[in-house]
């Protein structure tokens, strides 16, 4: 009885932030940067969609919007670390805490309701069925499709020259390829899937905190190490798999716990 009353908790929270673990995975396995801007790139998607939704912003484009704002952030990441020649970890902490800060001044409060405002779920809400339900099929819909898109662009040229940005850097570069924007762009697009999964959480729960991105790089490095132990990244698309089924697992876990 147990497992069937949090599997579907599980389930919803494991898909919601599978975004982080993909996002997490470009930098960490791809790219090969430590990048902690994750922790302020989640709450600032929650932030920019939370906003703009109380300004009367359909749902849809606050999404949007949090989205390329958080590939912004990861962008800055990537230019403090390329053209500042600023160490790759401080350069993750030192948007982190900006980000703080700026989440913030967007918000004009630490926290933003979003109980009665309408939502990316408001029209699954009122269907004739349980709330989680639909939930979970949007919440896999949207992870299956950006998985398939992360696979596809990593199959592209580009793609294939910020793998081997990752994996040996001298190597691409001799061939003509610019690692700097490659890196920045790699971090922009992790940071975008990261702010994506922020926007969605916050419209989910129904509110946008500043502090709810504290501890998303651990739990995002955690799922990355289980779903590796599940499936072994061989490949690209292994990769990304292991990503969304380790943040299923871990979410597992943490219920059952």
């Amino acid at each position: 009885m147990i497992l069937f009353s949090i599997l579907p908790i599980s389930l919803q929270q494991g898909l919601a932030y599978a975004l982080v673990a993909l996002g997490i995975a470009l930098t960490f396995r791809v790219l090969a940067f430590p990048d902690l801007t994750v922790d302020g790139s989640f709450p600032l998607g929650g932030a920019v969609a939370a906003r703009l939704i109380v300004q009367g912003v359909d749902p849809t484009l606050a999404t949007v919007a949090a989205l390329v704002v958080g590939f912004i952030a990861g962008c800055l990441t990537g230019i403090l670390n390329t053209r500042l020649k600023i160490n790759s970890l401080l350069a993750g902490i030192l948007m982190m805490t900006i980000l703080y800060s700026v989440n913030l001044r967007i918000m004009g409060r630490a926290n933003i309701q979003l109980l009665y405002r309408p939502t990316v779920f408001t029209s699954m809400e009122n269907l004739d069925m349980p709330r989680f339900i639909p939930i979970i099929i949007f919440f896999l819909l949207i992870t299956v499709v950006v998985k398939i898109l992360v696979d596809l662009f990593l199959h592209t040229e580009y793609g294939m020259a910020l793998r081997a940005t990752g994996d040996n850097e001298n190597m691409i570069r001799s061939l003509g390829v610019n690692t700097d924007n490659a890196t920045v762009f790699g971090l922009g697009l992790s940071n975008a899937l990261v702010a994506l999964s922020g926007a969605l959480v916050a419209q989910d729960q129904g509110f946008s905190d500043v502090g709810m991105g504290i501890g998303m790089i651990v739990a995002g490095l955690a799922s990355i190490i289980i779903g590796e132990a599940i499936i072994k990244p061989k490949t690209v698309f292994r990769l990304t798999l292991a990503a969304v089924v380790g943040s299923l697992m871990y979410r597992f876990i943490i219920s059952l716990g």
